[in-house]
């Protein structure tokens, strides 16, 4: 696995070129309000569209989501549909506006298992933004970090010997830089089959606010907090 070079001067100089975030809290906002899980799911993809654009004027080169995991096929069929829906309805608004504005759209995760129109339209999407050259959305669908190790690992089995770095070259994100920051949202504090590899040496920050609830000055809070931590990559 490469690791950054270790920082050399004083805090208060790191800038984060890739966050990942695992948007949790959809459905206790919407029982706190009495409403649906589907409401919550909903006003989560709204959170997100609010985020990628307040996100672009932040220096950032990647902000990676977790949408659906590997899990996530556990949930009630109801809801599994209600959250295929919904990644249909934000593809189709918000696939020009994301063009337009220079971002790159990048699927980590096994999405060719969802259904056919699903999958056509990432696709779509993934060859309608390939060229551009902003802020790079990372989305993992059907991601899960064990299932990603493993993959990797077989694909690296199969050219020699498994070392850290074969196996980093096979990972689903082996395109993007290192995982700088990764942010849990709504209190919980553990990974949750995400990244688990690239969070290695990534700083964590995690914060009560719900994912609906998540803006993107809590994204810069978080930012700013990063910025004031010394990374030692294991050294002094």
């Amino acid at each position: 696995m490469s690791v950054p070079a270790a920082k050399t001067g004083g805090p208060g100089e790191a800038q984060a070129r890739h966050v990942a975030i695992i948007m949790d809290g959809n459905g206790r906002w919407a029982k706190k309000r009495r409403m649906p899980r589907a409401f919550g799911h909903q006003k989560g993809v709204e959170a997100v569209r609010a985020l990628v654009r307040g996100a672009q004027g932040l220096g950032l080169e990647v902000l990676t989501l977790y949408a659906f995991s590997t899990e996530n096929w556990r949930r009630p069929e109801d809801e599994i549909s209600d959250l295929m829906g919904l990644m249909e309805r934000f593809i189709l608004s918000d696939l020009e506006e994301m063009a337009g504005n220079n971002i790159r759209l990048k699927i980590i995760g096994d999405y060719k298992a969802f259904k056919g129109e699903l999958v056509d339209l990432i696709e779509g999407a993934l060859t309608r933004t390939a060229a551009n050259t902003g802020t790079t959305i990372a989305v993992a669908l059907n991601y899960g970090s064990m299932d990603e190790i493993a993959r990797a690992a077989t694909k690296a089995a199969a050219e020699g010997p498994i070392t850290p770095e074969t196996i980093a070259r096979h990972l689903d994100t082996a395109d993007l830089p290192p995982l700088d920051l990764l942010i849990r949202t709504s209190g919980e504090e553990r990974l949750s089959n995400f990244l688990l590899w690239q969070a290695a040496y990534a700083e964590l920050w995690f914060t009560d606010v719900l994912w609906p609830d998540f803006t993107a000055d809590h994204l810069k809070q978080a930012m700013q907090d990063f910025a004031t931590r010394e990374r030692r990559y294991g050294g002094r």
